[in-house]
Order: structure tokens, then C-alpha cells, then sequence
């Protein structure tokens, strides 16, 4: 009997932790994180990307990045075509051989546990937390993405 109490615990854990990982959405669990933590910056005001790209450096020295404030916006940085481009800037470093956090992990929140909370549920969101560039993903990769909104 206490085996098969401990085995519905356990397969309900399980099925628990899926239903959870399956439930990340944009609305739901992005956009309130981004609106808090990411929309100073990244907001309605922010440049599209290419307007942004013709000074880079005149604008991130205002305080200002590309706009990245709504769905659309944002899954660009993720699948194309600046794919991989916000796991890179979010990502903690911890499976980099330097150990080096992208240039916005510090944004995730204002302690170290509220980023590394915040982290995990944008990795939730996008399914396949990979660190390459375009070229050096593979279309299974790619259609592994969730984003869900």
C-alpha cells in the first residue's frame, strides 16, 4: 500500500511540474516580468530593431534598447531573425565555461533569487534554451520553440 501511495505522489509531481511547464504564456507569465523589469528600456518609445542598429551606442547610452514591449516584438529575439538573441542577453552563465551572465541577466530582478525566479519561467516559455545564433540552429531546435502566447 505505501508503494502505491508513493507512486501516485510521485506521478502526480510529474504530471504537476508538465501541466505547469506547459501553462507559461506571454500573458499570463512574460509580460508581467518584462513589464516590470524590462519595459523602461525596451518600451513603445524604444526603436525598432534596424532604427536602433544605426546607433547602437547612442541610444544604450541613453538608457534606451530596441522595443521589445509586446509578443510579436519579443519572440523575434528568440526565434528569427535575431534568434537565440534574448537567451544570450537573459541567460545566468551557469553553463558557460566562463560562467559569464548575459549583458541583461542583472535585470531579471532586483536579488539574485527574483532572477534566477524570473529565468526559469522565461525558460519555461521558450522550451529550448539555447545560446546559438541562426546559422547554428537546427530546424529541430527551432520547432522545439513554445512561446506561447
Amino acid at each position: 500500500m505505501k508503494k502505491v501511495i508513493i507512486g501516485l505522489m510521485a506521478m502526480a509531481f510529474v504530471w504537476v511540474s508538465q501541466v505547469q511547464a506547459a501553462d507559461v504564456t506571454w500573458q499570463k507569465d512574460i509580460k508581467p516580468i518584462f513589464d516590470k523589469q524590462c519595459l523602461g528600456c525596451h518600451g513603445t518609445d524604444s526603436p525598432e530593431h534596424d532604427e536602433f542598429a544605426k546607433d547602437k551606442k547612442g541610444f544604450t547610452d541613453k538608457g534606451i534598447g530596441m522595443r521589445m514591449d509586446t509578443y510579436s516584438h519579443l519572440i523575434t529575439y528568440v526565434g528569427w531573425p535575431y534568434t537565440g538573441a534574448m537567451m544570450r542577453r537573459l541567460d545566468d552563465g551557469s553553463g558557460k565555461t566562463d560562467k559569464k551572465a548575459g549583458n541583461m541577466y542583472e535585470y531579471l530582478g532586483a536579488t539574485e533569487v527574483e532572477r534566477k525566479a524570473n529565468l526559469e519561467i522565461f525558460k519555461g516559455w521558450v522550451g529550448t534554451w539555447n545560446l546559438k545564433r541562426g546559422k547554428d540552429v537546427t530546424r529541430e531546435e527551432m520547432n522545439s520553440l513554445k512561446i506561447k502566447y
